[in-house]
């Protein structure tokens, strides 16, 4: 069973939220996600200042199996991408809620985050596909 921390929010798309004391959000794959996925190769993360607006394709990520987009799971702008997985890719698949984070976005509404999945409802989400 993936790994699925009570205290982020998920998307459809298999995305994670943190929502971090500055009001920024932290974003990345989830665990199940990256286990579907296998390992990864190659990250391709959006550049700072960049506007993104709900469910745009912002980021890539690219495993011996196959590429998929990242989804943004909320409109805003980003405020810092992850650039040490240019060099660590593995990072995703070693630590999909730590060191494999992908980018830090300022939400358009912060409120928005509250529309997104809790930790239960993602994993019968995910039980359900």
């Amino acid at each position: 069973m993936s790994e699925t921390p009570d205290d982020l929010k998920y998307s459809k798309s298999h995305e994670w939220v943190r929502v971090n004391d500055d009001g920024t959000v932290t974003i990345g794959i989830t665990d199940h996600a990256q286990d579907q996925l296998g390992d990864l190769v190659y990250v391709e993360v959006p550049e700072a200042g960049r506007e993104l607006a709900a469910e745009e394709a912002c980021a890539v990520v690219e495993s011996v199996k196959a590429a998929s987009d990242v989804y943004a799971p909320l409109a805003g702008t980003v405020v810092e991408a992850n650039q040490d997985l240019a060099d660590s890719p593995e990072a995703v698949n070693q630590d999909a809620y730590g060191a494999g984070w992908l980018l830090k976005l300022k939400p358009s509404d912060s409120s928005a985050v509250n529309a997104l999945m809790d930790a239960a409802a993602y994993r019968e989400f995910i039980e359900s596909e």
